[in-house]
């Protein structure tokens, strides 16, 4: 089937809508508002969703969604096979919010109209434009994911009612798991493991704002996944700790779900964590949230400060910037943010603008969230 890129797309018909989003976790939450735009625009259409099955749990109790499909990162044929015969032409629209190859072929052999984010340059020429009717170039310094995404729906809210207000949906609110249920009021949540080595923050640093939390008799809950390498960071910190910051100090990581994290997460006093998934969850759940930022653009994914109705709340460069509920953090140098791999390019680079980013930083913003007066 032929279709032109500059062909009318005609809304009456949209019945059933696929969103897709094949990325890690993180990418997945900050389409929430996405989905919320979309029911507004059609409140009585089907909205399904297309994600890594690693990575929807994090859509759970989410309202305005009628089919989460999970989809491994790599599919074997058969998995394919049976994943386009669950979709193949079963919907009206496909909104394809990743770039790549594989999210728009689900999209093309999902719906009989598409739109679709695109690098710079795909949206002159090529297959991608010739099979969606609208198309959103991305910027990684300048435009923020989450007004990216909202930007595949614009032609479609011409007199319709939207809401100004971008809110990201964390999970429902449940009840925590039994270790959860020991958990202080008043404690700070961090989470230290990052997806990938160069946005990891040093050792002696997480050392450093602990004990200082300790000192004020703040109770820490580590956070992390299940995985060897979060297990194994967070029995480091604690190693290194005195006994009175350990004994102030609860392990959570691998033990608690997303759902219960959100759920902790709105009871905490503030939370300090690496460029990951967690930290815009955190921000999510209204928590006050300090983000620590390396290559990262926070103009482009920066954690959402809840509520905000603009396009673009951060800088792209700043010693410390606050906007809402979410404190961002950068390091001084003068490459701050490069948008690469750390310094050296590749997943286990160091990442020298978050090494030369000092704990004093980080307690200073804590000083000012929890109200600290220090002498």
């Amino acid at each position: 089937m032929k279709t032109s890129p500059n062909s009318p797309i005609d809304t009456q018909h949209f019945k059933k809508i696929l969103i897709i989003a094949t990325r890690q976790i993180g990418d997945t939450l900050i389409t929430t508002p996405l989905i919320k735009r979309t029911h507004e625009i059609w409140p009585d259409a089907q909205i399904d969703f297309l994600g890594f099955k690693s990575a929807i749990g994090i859509l759970e109790g989410n309202p305005h969604l009628h089919e989460i499909i999970g989809s491994s990162p790599k599919p074997k044929i058969k998995e394919y096979l049976h994943l386009l015969k669950k979709v193949f032409f079963k919907y009206d629209l496909a909104i394809i919010t990743q770039p790549s190859d594989r999210s728009y072929l689900y999209g093309l052999f999902a719906a009989t109209k598409r739109v679709g984010v695109m690098h710079v340059g795909q949206e002159d020429h090529g297959w991608k434009k010739w099979i969606t009717q609208y198309q959103v170039p991305i910027n990684y310094f300048e435009q923020h994911v989450v007004t990216e995404k909202l930007r595949l729906v614009d032609p479609f809210t011409k007199g319709k009612q939207i809401t100004q207000e971008i809110v990201i949906d964390a999970p429902s609110k449940v009840s925590p798991s039994l270790v959860a249920n020991e958990i202080a009021p008043n404690s700070v949540l961090i989470h230290p493991s990052p997806l990938n080595a160069y946005k990891k923050w040093p050792l002696s640093h997480w050392l450093s704002v602990i004990e200082f939390l300790s000192d004020q008799h703040i109770p820490v809950l580590i956070s992390g996944g299940a995985a060897k390498v979060d297990v194994d960071l967070a029995q480091e910190i604690i190693k290194g700790l005195s006994q009175k910051a350990k004994d102030q100090l609860i392990n959570l990581t691998g033990k608690v779900s997303f759902s219960e994290l959100a759920t902790l997460l709105r009871q905490v006093r503030a939370y300090v964590g690496v460029d990951t998934s967690v930290t815009h969850l955190a921000a999510a759940c209204n928590t006050p949230t300090v983000a620590l930022l390396g290559a990262t653009p926070p103009t482009n994914f920066g954690p959402w400060p809840n509520g905000f109705s603009g396009k673009q709340p951060y800088q792209i460069r700043a010693l410390s910037q606050t906007v809402s509920n979410v404190t961002i953090l950068q390091g001084p140098n003068a490459c701050v943010p490069c948008r690469k791999a750390g310094c050296d390019d590749h997943a286990n680079s160091r990442s020298l603008c978050l090494e030369e980013l000092d704990s004093t930083r980080v307690i200073q913003a804590l000083q000012k969230i929890l109200q600290l007066n220090i002498n």
